[in-house]
């Protein structure tokens, strides 16, 4: 039976890190704006789609969901100390390279029959300008296995963050969340790329709104 929350331990060490590090890193920082908070479920497996074009992408787009969201990482983040336990707290898991696909597939779902939100990035890779042109299926057949909603997310400004040192310039940041789509019906290639273009197509209307 599927939970209908990430496990207490990540909940716990989620918020910790949120309102010590990462909050007031955003909010006085980087400026940020969130908007639609209010349509993310904050229970039950979600999968949320987002457009990527910076490594902070990750865990702006956690803390703007105000829930845990597990991502793929590869394995070799795993044996690094410290990094290992920060984005296994994230609900990050791993993937090997060569097999990401069935990998990542099959370790998403069971993110899912955990209670977490899984956040995929649509294209599958760092955009430059933070728009989606080709979205994948990935995330649209995980949605249909699991029977879960997904959720558009979309970033705007992490493109323009160019790190210097163990910092990062000014850049205003903004993050809109779209309304719940429902699971596709079936995992037919039609419906999947129906689904996956109409959550591409959404995301960049965000994105067009800018700041």
């Amino acid at each position: 039976m599927a939970r209908n929350r990430e496990p207490v331990k990540n909940l716990v060490l989620y918020r910790l890190l949120k309102w010590s590090l990462i909050v007031p890193i955003l909010r006085f920082y980087f400026r940020s704006n969130i908007y639609g908070v209010e349509n993310v479920p904050q229970q039950g497996p979600l999968v949320i789609v987002s457009n990527h074009a910076s490594d902070l992408d990750p865990p702006i787009l956690s803390v703007s969901v105000r829930r845990p969201v597990a991502y793929m990482a590869k394995e070799e983040l795993f044996d690094v100390p410290i990094l290992k336990q920060i984005i296994n707290l994230y609900g990050a898991y791993p993937v090997k390279r060569g097999s990401a696909d069935r990998s990542a597939i099959r370790s998403a779902m069971n993110s899912l029959a955990e209670g977490w939100a899984a956040g995929i990035f649509l294209q599958g890779t760092r955009t430059p300008d933070g728009r989606i042109t080709e979205p994948k299926l990935g995330a649209a057949l995980i949605a249909a296995k699991a029977k879960v909603p997904l959720l558009p997310v979309c970033i705007w400004g992490t493109h323009a963050v160019k790190r210097q040192g163990l910092m990062a310039n000014y850049v205003p940041i903004t993050v809109r969340i779209g309304e719940i789509i429902p699971p596709p019906e079936s995992t037919k290639k039609e419906e999947l790329e129906l689904i996956s273009q109409k959550c591409a197509d959404i995301i960049n209307k965000m994105h067009d709104l800018g700041r």
